[in-house]
């Protein structure tokens, strides 16, 4: 066997194992899936769960529910992850409950179709970039239990509104 035919069947093997492990590796970010909306176990004792990314991206209007119910147990969604909605452009509206204390990094970037957010009272904190690069959205509202919004970039409408 030639030096170019080993070579073409070693890269052959590397991309069957690369495309048989892709639907292994993006499980492993979340645990379960119900609907459109993908979870992780965050606190096995307590029943917590945050809503994480998953393999498709959510369009329409979300409701995010207060719990879920998986293998027997039910859960608090208490948090919404990292990037979770981040370029659902397809994103309309998000109902978000009052069992959520927290809401990750970029989030909601780049969600060019969500008009309106209500925040409830139970959010304390909100990653950075949460909201960077909606430009549809034109309204939001912050309670006052929020203790810490990350950097300064929060939202961005266009960009000339900071240049």
């Amino acid at each position: 066997m030639t030096k170019f035919t080993k070579i073409l069947a070693a890269v052959a093997l590397l991309w069957l194992v690369a495309v048989h492990a892709t639907p292994l590796m993006a499980q492993q970010y979340y645990d379960f899936q119900i609907g459109q909306l993908y979870y992780k176990i965050t606190d096995t004792t307590n029943h917590k769960v945050a809503v994480v990314s998953g393999n498709n991206k959510p369009t329409g209007a979300i409701s995010i529910p207060a719990t879920v119910v998986n293998g027997g147990n039910t859960y608090s969604v208490t948090s919404i992850g990292e990037r979770v909605f981040s370029s659902c452009s397809g994103l309309t509206s998000i109902n978000i409950p009052s069992s959520v204390t927290s809401i990750g990094e970029s989030a909601f970037a780049g969600c060019s179709g969500l008009t309106a957010i209500n925040i409830p009272n139970s959010v304390m904190s909100i990653g950075r970039y949460a909201f960077y690069e909606c430009k549809g959205l034109t309204s939001i509202n912050i309670p006052s239990g929020v203790t810490k919004i990350e950097k300064w970039y929060f939202l961005r409408l266009s960009k000339t509104d900071f240049y």
